[in-house]
């Protein structure tokens, strides 16, 4: 079942955000997630907020994309009541679940009413995620004509064994085909790719990365598996029906990894992503690590504006008897404390190949910064130049960097 969500105080009604949230969103980039809570099956690993059609009481699918608009809606007019300026919407993200198991036109009308709330910035990035074997080629040029820019594929592998204990549906030998409809329809292509799932060998893992390169796309993500609690997966490692991953074989398929695509003429850009060039970076990626402000709609989703977080209820039945009735669909939020601001920036810009200055460091931090760089750990012309930039040693191990960069009270909180 989907994870739980965290603790944090009582989320008000109307949606409104302190007054110190303006002066937290100043200057920073806007976005928006819409979340598509909607799975055909139930992926093994996976502990996302996602529902089958038999998990979907009290709801129906079809009615989803007005619920949304129903957030977006309230979105807009929560924001301006709260004093937050007006911000053109740089990046929008549709994620999930599988959020091409709407009609194009729905998703073209969820699209439609963040526009109409506050408008697109020029050049926006617009980016769906689709599983291979939820689109056709009319369904992405749909989604092209309503807007669309980007497509994330999750490809996971290649290899037919692999996907069959990842639960995946799809057929390998569809990835070329989605793609090449991608292109046609004018939209850039992104692959997403795990690796270290039982079974897998580091031939398995190089035949997946063959087949993504040769299908060439912009842009190219990849991801250790993780074996999250209360899965199946979980409950089959348990049960020895299947071994736990492999950390040696994992660092090992990483590394093989980042030689392939960049001798591909790939560029390394966050730990688990890869791109063609700076133009095809995930623009709505980078503003969460960089701590830009965004509002996530739909069940589940979480939002950060101007330095307060929150995050919607989880059951679709829920998160619709919220919206319809004009209420903030939020759980629970946090206004994030200068700690906790803090500790979150060294831990997602040490993770972006752009760094971390070193001057925002602690004095324990930038002390620490000799060692790592001596351990092989930190790019030495980096730090010389003022920024902590991590090297392919230190990105395998990127959590023990950031642990040594913190003061000794402020490392603690990500254990």
């Amino acid at each position: 079942m989907p994870s739980t969500l965290p603790l944090g105080d009582p989320a008000p009604a109307d949606g409104l955000l302190p007054a110190s949230a303006a002066d937290g969103a100043a200057g920073r980039d806007f976005g928006v997630y819409l979340h598509v809570p909607f799975c055909r099956v139930r992926c093994g690993y996976c502990d996302f907020n996602t529902y089958t059609a038999t998990e979907l009481r009290g709801v129906s699918q079809s009615d989803y994309a007005g619920h949304a608009v129903r957030e977006v809606e309230f979105a807009a007019r929560a924001l301006e009541a709260s004093g937050l300026p007006a911000r053109p919407v740089s990046t929008v993200f549709f994620g999930g679940g599988t959020p091409t198991l709407l009609p194009p036109g729905d998703l073209g009308a969820m699209l439609g009413a963040v526009r109409d709330a506050w408008g697109l910035a020029p050049g926006a990035e617009v980016t769906t995620e689709a599983n291979p074997d939820s689109v056709d080629a009319d369904d992405l040029r749909r989604l092209a004509d309503a807007g669309f820019t980007r497509v994330s594929f999750g490809m996971q592998s290649a290899v037919p064994h692999v996907l069959a204990t990842l639960e995946r549906t799809h057929d390998p030998e569809r990835i070329p085909l989605v793609v090449e409809w991608a292109r046609q329809a004018g939209l850039q292509v992104s692959l997403d790719l795990i690796y270290g799932t039982p079974g897998e060998s580091l031939a398995d893992w190089e035949r997946s990365l063959d087949t993504a390169l040769a299908c060439a796309p912009d842009h190219l993500s990849a991801y250790a598996l993780i074996v999250e609690p209360g899965t199946k997966l979980a409950r089959q490692i348990r049960s020895g029906q299947v071994a736990e991953p492999d950390d040696d074989l994992e660092a090992d398929m990483y590394e093989l990894a980042d030689a392939r695509l960049a001798a591909a003429g790939y560029g390394w850009y966050e730990v688990s992503n890869w791109a063609k060039d700076d133009a095809h970076r995930s623009r709505h990626n980078l503003s969460y690590w960089l701590g830009h402000d965004w509002w996530g709609v739909g069940p589940g989703a979480h939002s950060h504006v101007g330095g307060v977080r929150w995050w919607n209820v989880k059951h679709p039945a829920a998160y619709a008897q919220r919206v319809l009735a004009g209420e903030s669909p939020a759980a629970g939020r946090e206004t994030l404390d200068a700690e906790t601001r803090r500790v979150e920036r060294v831990l997602l810009l040490t993770r972006i190949r752009d760094g971390l200055s070193v001057a925002e460091l602690e004095a324990s931090g930038r002390t620490a910064v000799a060692g790592l760089i001596a351990d092989g750990l930190v790019d030495a012309k980096a730090a010389l130049a003022g920024s902590v930039v991590l090297t392919l040693r230190g990105r395998l191990l990127a959590d023990a960097v950031v642990r040594r960069l913190l003061p000794e009270d402020e490392s603690s909180v990500l254990s």
